[in-house]
């Protein structure tokens, strides 16, 4: 308790926590912005199938960037080691390195994008008009998929290098100029579906410019130069793949769940999947806020590992540990007492409220079982200890798997506790992963430091 006391009481350490945590939060919760203006601004036109064809090709593109997430995790925790270290040679490499790889799996994606998305389509079956529009959409939208790959390296660059208003900057420019692009080219130039697709492409593009210039602010106060034969070498490679390859598989793992949540749900009724739907939309909310505090773990942690600095480390785990416990508490307060009026906000069919109703509960105790999971995610990605992150998420859901077969006769409730029971296991495997670690004095060993240094 002494311990928790003296870090919570440093100020110095408060102040680093809010400056990266709070820039972060409002960046998060500024992303559902634009699905929803969207969804708005398509749905003032006149047809239904345009509003259809924006939101199939809009979660087709959203498949291709999901996959690609890891970009920004995987940048996050050698950037800060690097900056940690103050070596401005390795900050280089890595962001070189990020963007490289950004840009030569988006020539991948756009690839197999079409004949990806037309597999789908044909699933679908859709009307010719949908059809027609939402493979000109996504058409126009894998023109900035190049972009937004390379903003998911910036991003996890600059938050490396403890940088949290320069990703408040690109995510502010890119989110706000897709709305007011969006009512121009939609509503006041009537390009229809296309002017969305337009609008799109054009913030992401704006976005990965902002954030070029930046980082190449940024690395003005730093000396080092870029080692340009390193890059034909796959030994300078290999630590950045390794923790990307990682990430994506504990990514799939993760997803595979709410998909298997998704289509048990189905299976029990089309009140119970909505309503499931609706709860879900507060997880993502609770996500969207607390995962501000863990991205303020990657960049504090990651500094301090690179310095070897045991004190700072410890004092930057327990503040941003005690706010997310804070913060998670408010969310359950939220959910528990306030969250019909949620529910109440997101829809007017009565039998998904009333079906959603009975399920509050479960939706009241997740943050405080998902926030260590946040948690401790902050502090392996800052680590870049990804294979420990992809096994702790592969354990969790082996455990899980039996246990939701065995509550299936408990229809949506035994489906709702395997869920709950997930996000616990995940969260108790980290912390043996981080447990062992802390045991074996593997957090600072030479072999961290030195994984990161072959970077350059």
């Amino acid at each position: 308790m002494s311990t928790l006391l003296d870090a919570w009481r440093h100020a110095p350490t408060q102040r680093k926590v809010w400056a990266l945590a709070a820039p972060m939060i409002l960046s998060n919760l500024s992303v559902p912005l634009v699905a929803l203006v969207d969804s708005a601004v398509i749905g003032h036109l006149p047809h239904a199938h345009q509003l259809a064809a924006v939101a199939v090709g809009g979660s087709l593109y959203t498949l291709l960037t999901w996959a690609s997430g890891f970009l920004r995790m995987g940048t996050t925790g050698f950037a800060a080691q690097a900056a940690g270290r103050s070596d401005g040679a390795a900050l280089r490499q890595v962001l070189l390195q990020a963007l490289l790889l950004g840009a030569l799996l988006a020539l991948l994606l756009i690839g197999l994008a079409l004949p990806f998305a037309g597999a789908a389509l044909d699933l679908m079956q859709p009307s010719a008009q949908l059809d027609e529009l939402a493979r000109s959409y996504l058409q126009i939208r894998l023109l900035g998929l190049p972009a937004a790959l390379a903003t998911y390296a910036l991003v996890g660059w600059l938050l490396g290098t403890q940088n949290a208003r320069g990703p408040l900057a690109i995510l502010l420019t890119t989110n706000l100029l897709n709305v007011a692009l969006d009512l121009l080219f939609v509503l006041g130039l009537h390009w229809g579906v296309a002017g969305a697709a337009w609008a799109s492409v054009i913030a992401e593009w704006s976005g990965a410019l902002l954030g070029l210039y930046l980082a190449r602010r940024t690395l003005r106060n730093l000396s080092g130069r870029i080692d340009w034969p390193a890059l034909g070498r796959w030994l300078s490679w290999r630590p950045l793949l390794a923790v990307n390859r990682d990430i994506f598989i504990r990514t799939l793992a993760l997803q595979l769940v709410f998909f298997l949540l998704t289509v048990q749900g189905t299976r029990l009724g089309e009140a119970t999947v909505a309503a499931n739907a609706l709860l879900l939309n507060g997880l993502l909310l609770t996500a969207h806020a607390l995962d501000g505090l863990a991205h303020a773990v990657e960049a504090l942690c990651g500094h301090a590992l690179g310095a070897r600095d045991r004190l700072a480390l410890r004092r930057s785990l327990l503040v941003a540990g005690a706010w997310s416990l804070l913060a998670s508490l408010g969310f359950a307060l939220f959910f528990l007492l306030g969250g019909q009026l949620f529910i109440g906000l997101q829809t007017n069919i009565p039998s998904v409220r009333e079906t959603a109703f009975v399920y509050l509960p479960y939706l009241a105790l997740l943050p405080l079982l998902a926030v260590w999971s946040y948690l401790l995610d902050g502090l392996f990605i800052g680590a870049t200890r990804a294979r420990e992150m992809r096994d702790a998420m592969l354990l969790a859901l082996l455990l899980t798997l039996p246990l939701a077969w065995a509550l299936q006769p408990l229809g949506n409730h035994g489906l709702w506790l395997s869920f709950l029971a997930f996000m616990a296991l995940r969260s108790l495997c980290l912390g043996g992963y981080a447990w062992q670690l802390h045991r074996r004095n593997l957090w600072l060993a030479p072999a961290a430091k030195d994984t990161a240094a072959n970077l350059h």
